[in-house]
């Protein structure tokens, strides 16, 4: 059995590979001196066995600094995977990744607010500016937004107002994976005060909304889809709810499981189904400020 290997990027290597039968490689590669890498390395070969070929192509993400360390390689059909160490740097570099795609999400949010800010308005105006009047329940803009390219669609509405709670309504938002005639999933709903600044988030039993229901994870799966480049109502609007729901990511995906874990720890008295039940309205809600989280990422 052989196998051509070539290492992609600037990287002094110094030691050997172990190589192992049955389609699995296993290898150290000690590294000596100051050592940053950066994006990939590619491991290219070919195995020959019983005269049969092979192609091998797998791609290593590596991260850190190091003036010793050994790189542990294992893998086989499904790809490769870090231990030790090399693992630690790849779980630091990942986090590091996702920071920054916070913090700029958090940017997004905060220019579309400082843009309309300068223009004098902000972005519950922004979402109204249409409206010869507000009424209760009324869905703004007019037919909803919807975005074809990303199947990403929400209304903003308002509730009567209740005693202490500050909040005059709030961005629901969807997502129709397959398209504007295709089933619509409820993901999250942005509740904003009268000045248009975040206040909390929060999911919804299905009755609210009428969508059609997806499990947690599959609904979950779909919030990258959320992503709206749109004129209307106006695009700064749609650019900043789609960098809220950018940025808290991470707390989106647990509203979403939390609504999963009421809902099955839910029972109606007459036995029917939790979904149904009026009682229950919101399954899970998280408040928010969004400058606390922008300072708490540098931005």
């Amino acid at each position: 059995m052989r196998r051509r290997f070539a290492l992609c990027r600037s990287l002094a290597v110094l030691g050997r590979f172990a190589m192992f039968c049955c389609g699995s490689l296993c290898c150290g590669i000690p590294l000596r001196g100051s050592v940053s890498v950066f994006g990939s390395v590619a491991v290219l070969g070919c195995t020959r066995s019983g005269g049969g070929h092979s192609p091998l192509r797998r791609r290593l993400s590596v991260r850190g600094c190091s003036r010793t360390c050994s790189v542990s390689m294992c893998g086989g059909a499904r790809g490769f995977t870090l231990r030790g160490a090399a693992a630690i740097g790849q779980a630091d570099a990942w986090r590091q990744m996702m920071d920054e795609t916070k913090a700029e999400a958090a940017r997004q949010a905060l220019f579309c607010e400082h843009v309309l800010a300068k223009s004098g308005s902000n972005v519950l105006l922004e979402t109204l500016r249409e409206a010869t009047s507000v009424a209760n329940w009324e869905h703004f803009p007019a037919g909803d937004v919807f975005d074809p390219e990303t199947g990403a669609q929400w209304y903003y509405h308002s509730h009567p107002p209740q005693e202490g709670q500050g909040e005059h309504g709030h961005f629901h938002c969807f997502v129709r994976p397959d398209g504007a005639k295709g089933p619509i999933h409820h993901i999250v709903a942005v509740g904003v005060d009268p000045y248009g600044r975040l206040m909390r988030l929060f999911t919804v039993n299905q009755w609210v909304v009428g969508d059609n229901w997806l499990e947690a994870e599959a609904t979950i799966t779909l919030l990258p889809r959320f992503d709206l480049h749109f004129a209307r109502p106006s695009y700064l609007v749609n650019r900043w709810l789609s960098a809220v729901l950018a940025l808290y990511a991470d707390e989106i995906r647990a509203l979403i499981r939390e609504r999963e874990r009421v809902l099955a720890a839910h029972q109606q008295a007459n036995g029917a189904p939790a979904r149904d039940d009026r009682a229950l309205e919101v399954t899970s809600e998280l408040g928010i400020d969004l400058r606390q989280m922008a300072a708490g990422l540098g931005v």
